[in-house]
């Protein structure tokens, strides 16, 4: 049976997120003082926190061990509202996790360890399959938030399921190194791409690209249905299915990196079932990074 409309269900990554800040300007081998803090993280689980801020109710399709940190982060969703039935529990490996460095010019380094995740495959996908949420015969016909954390053979094979045909697949590409493996869903007919001007580039093979426009006109090119291009403190794209608009976020002071992506899509994905245009969705997204960036949400 399917989830309610207003369900979203979310694939991919849940982890803990360990992020260091500096308030200062930091550089390769600096030691500086500032702030360690862990949070329930993950681009499935970030997309999650601000979909249920915006009054919508997440349903996470991910891999967590059975270990005290899968139990917490369990917990942790339950308390914001979020589905965690259907999440497969590994005994045999550990909850992921993922560790950042921030300073005052951005993100220094990150390492995601998301090997739960890879190995489990396409069990996280079995809800979908078996009809407690969908099935091949019965396809889900609602929003589904997609990861790309998953590995290239996963996306390729929710790309040509009969599982998905009814998406409306909204897709994150988790990292610039791991944007190319979206390459084997870009077709899908229901899928619209969320990415950065870098991302964009890595996925269409386009060089020379300086605006997000650009960036939007060449994912089109290579087969994309919708984009969504986002280029840091400048305008932000929204191209495809016979429409192009464009957004500026508002000028801030950044005071952290990881996740904003993340809630800009989910922003962005809220405003559009909840009724807004494409012009006042992009907008809104634009302005919720920009509060997230800014420390002014805990969205």
């Amino acid at each position: 049976m399917n989830a309610p409309r207003q369900d979203i269900i979310c694939i991919g990554s849940v982890l803990w997120d360990n992020i260091g800040r500096s308030p200062r300007e930091m550089r390769e081998g600096n030691d500086m003082p500032g702030r360690i803090s862990r949070i329930p993280g993950g681009v499935a689980m970030n997309i999650a926190m601000t979909l249920s801020r915006f009054g919508l109710r997440p349903v996470l399709l991910s891999a967590l061990g059975t270990d005290a940190e899968g139990d917490e982060l369990i917990r942790a969703a339950r308390a914001m509202g979020m589905v965690t039935g259907h999440l497969h529990r590994m005994d045999e490996m550990p909850t992921d996790s993922y560790m950042a460095i921030e300073g005052a010019n951005g993100l220094i380094a990150a390492i995601a360890d998301a090997h739960s995740l890879e190995a489990a495959g396409d069990a996280i996908l079995a809800p979908l399959l078996s009809g407690a949420l969908g099935s091949p015969e019965a396809p889900y016909a609602g929003t589904v938030a997609l990861d790309g954390n998953l590995t290239d053979a996963l996306l390729a094979q929710i790309a040509a399921s009969p599982a998905f045909a009814r998406a409306d697949l909204r897709i994150a590409p988790a990292s610039p190194g791991k944007a190319e493996r979206l390459r084997a869903i870009i077709g899908h007919q229901g899928a619209t791409l969320y990415v950065n001007l870098e991302e964009a580039a890595l996925i269409s093979g386009a060089e020379g690209l300086r605006t997000a426009q650009d960036g939007a006109e060449a994912l089109l090119a290579a087969g994309a249905r919708r984009v969504i291009v986002t280029h840091g403190g400048h305008a932000a794209c929204d191209a495809g299915l016979g429409e192009e608009h464009a957004a500026f976020p508002p000028k801030v002071t950044a005071k952290r990196i990881t996740g904003a992506g993340d809630t800009f899509m989910a922003a962005h994905i809220a405003a559009e079932v909840q009724g807004k245009t494409r012009p006042e969705a992009i907008e809104f997204a634009q302005k919720t990074a920009a509060e997230y960036v800014a420390g002014e949400s805990n969205g």
